[in-house]
């Protein structure tokens, strides 16, 4: 869909446009008294009521026309109750439909969205659905779920939600940690979540003024800016260490970086700043070799004492490898949980670097069987192989 422009009125549906104003809309409807579901049902019959209507009688004002009709949808299906009608009439009467103020309201959206009473994959869909202004076809074919099924979870989150009264500060860590899985998800289908993950974690840092969500968007750029040279063309996986780095998007590592460091000038360091400090020295190097590991290590020691976590340990071990030598790795691994599923992955790389071959590729091929994902296992599998080649053409003592 495409959009011009005359003066401040819109000729045609522009989708950016509704996706940005969705958020806003709904959490105006919140704060006026609608219930979370009631109120995210009357936004989306708006939202057809605009495609039907604006491309012939565009209106001047998109988020004030969406927040009527809305508000007017909702109290439609409200009449029945009498004690109610008075009430939501006497607000019709005060509030002036139109603009509002639209800071605190997307704010108290994404805390809604994030409430600990969810799962994290229903706040994660919630959040997409309420937030990102996604349809339940685009987040279903994201996670490779049918429609249905994306449905109904959406349905339950929003009845766990409703009634839920934001009066009291939210949680900004539970906000953080939901756009962290949704990044996480990466890209499936037709929906590029990591991008959506760093759209909305721009309207939340234009939203509120916090070290950590800039933390977090400079972690999401700096990762984001290596997409492009992790997969071949066949989509196997390229490990950071042979990546083309000529692929790296410098504008968005100039960008993350920028952002980092005005967020660790605050002094009030996070996990999410600490480990975009490590996505930061990665993007710096030039080459692989030219990876300052002992600052990544001393940044997960950091990292560490934030949170005490065994991915955390894992991967600090690994570093350890790259700064100290295999050895000092393995030995570090040996304190770290062995039932993580990239522990034995860690293992295998450690061992060939210590130059013990056949124990690496044993631990390779282990690591494969226990890998999360088939492009994981794929890497793996052909670790592996590659090993077990370089043994077998090995003069026999």
């Amino acid at each position: 869909m495409t959009a011009t422009e005359d003066g401040d009125r819109v000729t045609a549906i522009d989708e950016a446009l509704i996706r940005g104003l969705t958020p806003t809309v709904l959490a105006i409807l919140v704060r006026r008294g609608a219930d979370f579901a009631a109120a995210e049902d009357a936004v989306q019959d708006a939202l057809l009521e605009a495609v039907r209507t604006w491309p012939t009688d565009p209106p001047r004002d998109p988020k004030g026309w969406l927040v009527t009709v809305a508000w007017r949808r909702f109290l439609d299906t409200t009449r029945a109750d009498s004690a109610r009608r008075r009430r939501e009439d006497q607000v019709e009467a005060e509030v002036e439909p139109g603009p509002a103020t639209a800071v605190d309201d997307t704010l108290q959206l994404y805390f809604l969205c994030a409430h600990p009473s969810l799962t994290p994959s229903s706040a994660v869909a919630l959040t997409l659905r309420a937030v990102g202004g996604l349809t339940t076809r685009q987040i279903a074919q994201a996670y490779l779920v049918p429609e249905a099924t994306m449905a109904q979870r959406i349905s339950r989150a929003k009845r766990t939600v409703s009634g839920v009264r934001l009066d009291q500060p939210g949680d900004v860590a539970t906000v953080l940690r939901v756009l962290y899985l949704v990044f996480n998800e990466g890209y499936t289908g037709d929906l590029d979540l990591s991008a959506e993950a760093i759209r909305l974690t721009r309207q939340l840092a234009a939203v509120i003024d916090h070290p950590e969500v800039a933390g977090l968007l400079a972690l999401m750029l700096l990762h984001h800016a290596r997409r492009a040279s992790r997969t071949a063309a066949d989509g196997s996986l390229i490990p950071l260490s042979e990546q083309d780095r000529i692929l790296w998007d410098t504008a968005s590592i100039a960008e993350g970086v920028e952002i980092l460091q005005a967020a660790l000038a605050r002094d009030r360091l996070g996990e999410f700043q600490a480990q975009a400090a490590i996505a930061a020295l990665h993007a710096d190097a030039q080459t692989a070799a030219e990876t300052d590991w002992v600052q990544i290590v001393e940044w997960y020691d950091e990292l560490l004492r934030l949170t005490d976590n065994p991915v955390v340990r894992l991967n600090r071990a690994v570093a350890v490898g790259e700064a100290d030598g295999p050895q000092a790795g393995l030995a570090a691994l040996e304190t770290c949980d062995h039932t993580l599923p990239r522990h034995t992955a860690a293992a295998a790389y450690l061992h060939e670097r210590a130059g013990n071959l056949t124990t690496a590729a044993r631990l390779y091929a282990e690591a494969a069987h226990k890998a999360p994902n088939l492009p994981e296992r794929a890497h793996l599998t052909r670790q592996a192989a590659r090993l077990n080649a370089t043994l077998n053409a090995a003069p026999k003592e």
